[in-house]
């Protein structure tokens, strides 16, 4: 199974959809997403897209590269949103976000 097919599947499933349900939310016909998914066949760029937008994906995240391909579109669309904050407001946001993840390291490490 090459990547692009296993990724498609594995969002598939944590959807809770069939191939149907895929087929209906991307409006790609649902022979094709079993052979996508079989890895029979590649999407094109624009099936791609209906896919990755269907899962709220990015094109990175669906076929698994690129700078992006870990990060979701509401996680790329924060990050963005972040950029824009004047750096007063970026700092104190970071620093939040900074405890947040320290705190959270420091909860597993004491119940491992």
């Amino acid at each position: 199974m090459n990547k692009i097919a296993k990724i498609i599947t594995e969002l598939r499933k944590q959807k809770g959809w069939s191939q149907t349900e895929l087929a209906t939310e991307s409006n790609v016909s649902r022979e094709i997403i079993g052979k996508y998914e079989r890895g029979e066949a590649v999407p094109s760029i624009e099936f791609a897209k209906r896919i990755a937008d269907a899962f709220g994906v990015s094109l990175d995240y669906l076929v698994g590269e690129g700078i992006n391909a870990s990060f979701d579109k509401k996680t790329l669309q924060r990050i963005q949103d972040i950029e824009k904050l004047d750096p007063d407001t970026k700092d104190k946001l970071y620093f939040l976000i900074d405890n947040i993840i320290q705190n959270t390291k420091a909860k597993k490490a004491l119940n491992s």
